[in-house]
């Protein structure tokens, strides 16, 4: 049975994520602050685990990792969006606060499943990183989350560099207007303002992406994925 770690599993992208591939027989460690959520998933699925984790503390990640073994697949997917305003607004520990989750948690989880996946036999596996369309072209008001999307797309190229030698492949999907809980407020917004729908795709569609990512042998890797919703505006690399 092949295993895979999800991040943010309690809810939006990461529970769906996580029931995609319960339905497709892996066993599924899944990672999130909040137990509860956890733990009625693993209760309908004898092949899910729950393992109620702060991302942003290393003995609490480390220990997650430790007991559930084996792990083919990270999907480093924990992040926070974090105050909505201009640079002037924002306080250090709001700047703090999205940096421990969307950086430092994700430095934790890639690090964990990297020493996981360098010593099990067979060695090697692959870690999915989380990006966001912020990685290419921001919102306005996300300072602090673009930033530290940027910074997720250099930790995806240098573990890509790193895992080489053993097998440990890394990509990041990038995704646009999943009708997570954040969308969806969005789109209440304007319908109240009167202003267009907001272009949007269900959150399953993301997961299944995520699967085919997944399921590619060890030769193969998407190393950058962008999925957003049909009629969002184009968006390029800068």
């Amino acid at each position: 049975m092949k295993s895979i770690i999800i991040t943010g599993a309690s809810s939006g992208i990461g529970k769906a994520t996580a029931e995609k591939f319960l339905d497709e027989g892996w066993r599924v460690g899944m990672i999130a602050r909040r137990a509860e959520p956890l733990e009625d998933l693993a209760a309908a699925f004898d092949n899910a685990v729950a393992l109620p984790c702060d991302v942003t503390k290393e003995a609490d990640v480390d220990a997650a990792f430790d007991a559930f073994g084996q792990v083919d697949v990270l999907f480093n997917n924990a992040g926070m969006f974090g105050k909505q305003t201009t640079i002037d607004e924002i306080s250090l520990a709001d700047w703090q606060s999205v940096v421990d989750v969307n950086l430092t948690g994700m430095f934790l989880c890639a690090r964990a499943a990297f020493r996981q996946m360098r010593k099990q036999t067979p060695q090697g596996g692959r870690i999915i990183n989380n990006g966001s369309i912020s990685a290419h072209s921001p919102r306005e008001g996300s300072i602090c989350y673009t930033t530290t999307k940027h910074g997720v797309t250099g930790l995806t190229k240098t573990l890509s560099l790193d895992g080489r030698p053993y097998d440990i492949a890394c990509g990041q999907i990038d995704i646009g207007n999943a009708r997570t809980d954040l969308v969806k407020q969005l789109e209440e917004k304007r319908a109240a303002e009167g202003l267009d729908p907001l272009p949007s795709m269900a959150v399953e569609d993301v997961a299944t992406a995520i699967y085919h990512m997944a399921m590619l042998p060890p030769e193969a890797n998407v190393q950058f994925q962008t999925l957003m919703a049909t009629k969002m505006p184009y968006i390029g690399r800068g």
